[in-house]
């Protein structure tokens, strides 16, 4: 079962009761005019394997909550105002294939615990503003494909 509204002209924020559709398997928001911050209840999607809010006006962190949806696979969260570290807890997410977080303002450290993530394919963390060194545990992702580091100019 899934939710996709792509591309609706949807405003305002995301209403946390749709941490409530537990059975959910995609949520996909993206290009919309969705503001504020993601809502922690989204961690409550136990079934959820694909979320995506990309192109959109979100602000503020990203939810430790998120590190919650064991089962899921590709995580897009593109082209908002996304700040903050990004959560270590996300390297908890071991089925996850897909991690797409670019053309956010993050900030702080890439975490190793995103070596943990083991079937990941597709990391891409370009036009961040990310600081420190690649951790080496990156080297344990022997299934990714595509890397993308390249700095916010």
């Amino acid at each position: 079962m899934g939710l996709d509204l792509v591309g609706n002209q949807l405003s305002g924020p995301i209403p946390a009761d749709l941490g409530n559709l537990t059975n959910l398997e995609l949520l996909n928001l993206s290009s919309n005019a969705l503001a504020g911050p993601i809502p922690a209840e989204l961690g409550n999607l136990a079934h959820l394997e694909w979320l995506g809010l990309t192109h959109n006006e979100l602000t503020g962190p990203i939810p430790t909550e998120l590190a919650n949806l064991t089962n899921l696979q590709r995580l897009y969260l593109t082209s908002n105002g996304l700040t903050g570290p990004i959560p270590a807890e996300l390297g908890n997410l071991t089925n996850l294939v897909a991690l797409e977080l670019w053309g956010n303002p993050l900030a702080g450290p890439i975490p190793a615990e995103l070596g943990n993530l083991a079937n990941l394919e597709v990391l891409n963390l370009w036009t961040t503003q990310l600081t420190g060194p690649i951790p080496a545990e990156l080297g344990n992702l022997h299934n990714l494909v595509v890397l993308y580091l390249l700095p916010n100019e």
